[in-house]
């Protein structure tokens, strides 16, 4: 089959799934299989494909086309300009989180700063921070032993040397920290989510009737410590804001900035 045909073709399927990107999509499964680049594959419809590589480009066409979401097939997906490592058992980074390491790197850290990225999924939002804020000492805490293993891989990935914790929040932290890193679920139970949103694990998106109730739960136990950080940067849905923020204040602390999905706290 040559190329552009199957670009076609593809594109055709994934249209009638629904699947918004579909163009975009089939371009971006075709350049994971050549090892091309955008350019290169636009400009060669006429290249034939092996047998092999048709085959199994289709079978990976026709699972976006049941919506499972891209990174997944792909088995990375990008953040904050680099590749990790994603499955089934962690979410696809969201380009709205990168606002979280835009406002860390404006603040004003201790040196060396000590960083806990709580719920750390597949590591990308610590081992970003790790990789940005030189001589950061960055942990990672993760309660699910499927995300843990994504996390500890993506650590090896970028050559650092991190811990990463299999634990409940921060019920047994390894050490104070000054800024704590906390991307949780907070998508209330009774919300409806898209077609490849429902491919990703329950326990990382979903937070409860208000979907702050992971919140709460750091929150609590971070007003149980001696010690207390100097930020706590997190992430959540705009309209969350107000009562994110009110559940804060109720557990010492206080809104310091906000940008889009992010929050920034403070120790009153």
């Amino acid at each position: 089959m040559k190329l552009g045909q199957f670009i076609k073709e593809a594109e055709r399927k994934l249209g009638q799934a629904g699947i918004s990107s579909a163009r975009l999509d089939a371009l971006i499964l075709v350049e994971d299989m050549l090892h091309k680049n955008r350019a290169w594959v636009l400009a060669h419809p006429e290249h034939e494909l092996k047998n092999l590589q048709a085959s199994r480009l289709w079978r990976k066409t026709e699972r976006r086309a049941e919506h499972v979401p891209l990174a997944y097939i792909r088995g990375h997906a990008e953040f904050y300009g680099r590749h990790f490592k994603v499955n089934r058992h962690v979410l696809e980074p969201r380009p709205e989180t990168e606002t979280m390491i835009e406002l860390l790197k404006k603040l004003s850290l201790p040196k060396p700063p000590k960083i806990a990225d709580v719920g750390t999924g597949n590591g990308a939002i610590g081992i970003t921070a790790a990789l940005e804020i030189a001589g950061s000492i960055v942990d990672l805490y993760e309660i699910s032993s499927g995300a843990l293993a994504v996390a500890k891989h993506n650590v090896h990935l970028h050559e650092l040397r991190l811990h990463a914790r299999k634990m409940n929040l921060l019920s047994r932290p390894l050490r104070p920290y000054d800024v704590i890193l906390a991307n949780l679920p907070y998508v209330p139970d009774n919300w409806q989510i898209n077609q490849a949103a429902m491919a990703e694990p329950r326990i990382a998106i979903f937070g409860g009737k208000d979907g702050l109730e992971v919140y709460r739960k750091l929150f609590h136990q971070l007003q149980r410590f001696t010690w207390q950080p100097k930020y706590i940067l997190t992430e959540s849905l705009p309209p969350q804001h107000e009562n994110l923020a009110a559940i804060a204040a109720n557990h010492g602390s206080k809104l310091y900035k906000s940008q889009d999905f992010i929050q920034v706290f403070t120790p009153v």
